[in-house]
């Protein structure tokens, strides 16, 4: 069990690490030869030059002004400067509202904080339970265990107080998610007024067209929108798999991007001209003039594009049984994505096109009944994945403490024994573990996801956050709270009756709570500051810029912005707002290390969102729901396993007040679904202008 001094250590690692990998970021962003990895959003954009084209040849490399890396820190109110509605312009609503997740944190825990530790920390503290058990029983336990509700003996009337202060962080939490809903909602309307007019706002996916022996997918939709929205439609495009087109497409560019190369080179040098050889790697073969060479491949590959096209649109095997249907009016278009076409459900399926940016192409013409097979498939599989993760988890923790390891490798025994290591091994390793065991399961996640046959990226990644959520809550907190001795607790555990569970739970809490901290300081302080860093896009790009890039627009590519990775940064924040919403009334202890976290990401996620990352797509939060519900999730949990924790304690008489607050919980969540989440689900006629659309704008 992790001890203050444990803690401190564990705190010392990981704010040295936060603090070193701040100081190498101030260096690296300082660096022209870095410009482009750090401030890739403004390159993007267009409104950044590179500094490596002009001065002194050392200058284009290196910055000299040494003034400038006092300042190593300014990056941090630099971040802040920027107002909500400029950086809504600047990076699109999409990554304001993620934003506002953090800030939401911030808003929900400070208060939180300090009502707990002015309230519920005296009241914990001003006992002697643990202290008495130690002397008669040889019960172990630590200083932070004293600060939790651990320490309160059984049958006390001061569990009144926890049961006052769970009220009232229930009230708090719902009214600023409300008011927050309420804001959300409010811009997202707004953004979808002020939009300039694009063509997904008029269109519609079409999908699950039925076969028409008479007509060919194309006509059989030109006919049957006209017949049943004659006033209000105005074109089509129906989906082509067109594979081979697109490898034409990417082919041209490559030769279109050798040809710039060797223009530019000739342009430079023009005494005599380029030559290169057509063999492997360029090594041998016939010798060419290199820029009549590529322009003679550009236009062959050219016409081949002009072949192929045509014969995807005549050859019916190509065509898709799915279509973007325009229409002339926003209002039409609504319309028709919210209504059901057919008597037959399963067939002519309408909802809202993605933006061109968000359609994720090869799921457009899955069939209905095939995707409900898969789509029951990958239930079946998350649940596997889940429940038979628990079990490497618990192994892989229970052996990232002194007992595992010396049991492991018993010559260790004299190096772990050390105070300084011990502290290390049970305040740094346990988290530490845990991060690395989840590296890869956002990848296998988002294969699922992929499967079941989601239409747009963003829907992929809200089904990926979904799925990582519960995995999260299964085996990062429930697993990590009931698993000690691995299989021996787990078998126990499965094998009692449900009702026992949340006082299972509910009695291993407070004992975890120096496990949590200690994954939040790894995971929330080291694990965001190194977040800054971008040190695989920034290799990959020098490498890339050294071996590779040949034109400017070569280096454009280079550049890996990335984007805010919904499906795994949302599921992570909402770990945390479960830690700190069950933790609260139970170990306050945890309550500033969480706030710490919401603080320090808010700022790098602000820096990163305003520098560096360019957002795939644009759904104006569309996400939020889920947010807001997986925030109402924990709150609901949190009051579970208190009534749970506070049933070990034979608070019989304070108990069952607690049990009104998930039914209040529950209808609180009920009345903001109803009030609203139809503004990110269905679209305003009100906010949404009907300005006929001509076509033109495509």
């Amino acid at each position: 069990m992790a001890t203050l001094q444990d803690i401190g250590v564990s705190a010392g690692i990981n704010i040295l690490s936060a603090f070193i990998f701040f100081i190498i970021f101030a260096i690296l962003r300082l660096q022209p030869f870095n410009d482009r990895v750090y401030f890739s959003k403004w390159y993007l954009k267009g409104l950044r030059s590179s500094p490596t084209r002009g001065g002194a040849f050392v200058q284009r490399f290196v910055n000299l002004d040494f003034r400038a890396y006092l300042k190593f820190l300014n990056w941090m109110p630099q971040a802040l400067k920027m107002p909500e509605p400029e950086l809504i312009d600047h990076a699109g609503l999409d990554s304001v509202v993620y934003l506002r997740i953090y800030w939401l944190g911030l808003k929900i825990f400070a208060p939180i904080a300090v009502l707990a530790w002015a309230v519920l920390v005296p009241v914990n503290w001003t006992n002697d339970t643990l202290e008495l058990a130690n002397q008669l029983r040889n019960v172990t336990s630590s200083d932070i265990d004293k600060l939790s509700v651990s320490n309160i003996p059984d049958y006390s009337m001061r569990f009144w107080t926890h049961i006052v202060m769970a009220y009232a962080f229930t009230i708090w939490t719902c009214y600023v998610l409300m008011k927050e809903y309420e804001t959300i909602a409010n811009m997202r309307l707004q953004f979808l007024a002020s939009e300039a007019r694009r063509p997904d706002q008029f269109t519609v996916l079409v999908r699950n067209v039925p076969p028409d022996a008479d007509e060919t997918v194309s006509e059989l939709v030109e006919h049957f929108f006209l017949v049943n929205h004659p006033d209000h439609y105005l074109t089509h495009q129906v989906v082509c798999n067109a594979n081979k087109l697109a490898d034409l497409v990417e082919k041209k560019k490559k030769l279109q991007n050798w040809l710039d190369y060797y223009q530019l080179k000739y342009a430079r040098n023009n005494t005599q001209r380029i030559m290169v050889k057509l063999g492997f790697l360029g090594l041998w073969g016939q010798r060419v003039d290199a820029i009549d060479h590529y322009i003679a491949e550009i236009d062959k590959t050219s016409k081949e594009i002009a072949k192929e096209r045509e014969e995807v649109v005549n050859d019916p095997k190509s065509i898709m049984p799915a279509a973007f249907v325009s229409f002339k009016t926003r209002w039409a278009a609504a319309v028709c994505a919210q209504t059901q076409q057919t008597r037959n459900p399963t067939q002519w399926l309408t909802e809202w096109a993605p933006e061109p940016r968000d359609v994720y192409w090869p799921n457009l013409a899955i069939p209905y009944v095939a995707l409900t097979v898969r789509r029951l498939l990958m239930h079946v599989a998350f649940f596997f994945l889940t429940f038979f993760f628990i079990v490497p988890i618990a192994f892989v923790q229970s052996l990232a403490t002194i007992e595992g390891i010396v049991k492991v490798a018993p010559f260790l025994k004299v190096i772990v024994e050390d105070d300084f290591m011990k502290s290390v091994i049970q305040g740094f390793l346990p988290g530490i573990a845990l991060k690395l065991f989840l590296i890869f399961l956002p990848s296998i996640l988002m294969i699922m996801a992929k499967f079941e046959g989601f239409t747009s990226i963003s829907s992929l990644e809200r089904r990926s956050a979904f799925r990582y959520y519960i995995f999260n809550f299964v085996n990062v907190f429930l697993a990590s709270v009931i698993t000690g001795a691995a299989f021996e607790q787990l078998s126990a555990f499965l094998n009692q009756s449900p009702n026992q569970i949340p006082k299972t739970i509910g009695v291993a809490i407070p004992m975890k709570a120096t496990f949590f901290i200690t994954y939040i300081m790894v995971d929330g302080w080291a694990g965001v500051a190194g977040e800054i860093l971008m040190l695989k896009p920034l290799i990959m790009f020098h490498l890339k810029n050294t071996f590779l890039v040949k034109t400017e627009k070569d280096r454009e590519e280079a550049m890996d912005p990335g984007s805010i990775g919904f499906n795994t940064g949302e599921p992570r924040i909402q770990l945390y707002f479960l830690l700190g919403l069950v933790y609260a009334p139970v170990t306050p202890m945890l309550l500033p290390f969480i706030l710490i976290f919401f603080a320090l990401a808010y700022i790098v996620y602000r820096h990163q969102i305003i520098n560096v990352y360019n957002q795939e797509y644009e759904s104006a939060a569309a996400f939020w729901p889920d947010v807001h519900g997986r925030v109402i999730a924990a709150l609901i949990i949190s009051q579970v396993l208190l009534m749970g924790l506070l049933g070990t304690k034979h608070a019989a008489l304070a108990a069952p007040f607690l049990i009104a607050l998930p039914v209040l919980t529950i209808g609180f969540h009920r009345f903001c679904k109803g009030r609203y989440e139809p503004a990110f689900v269905r679209i305003s006629g009100e906010s949404s202008p009907s300005l006929p659309f001509s076509g033109k704008e495509v």
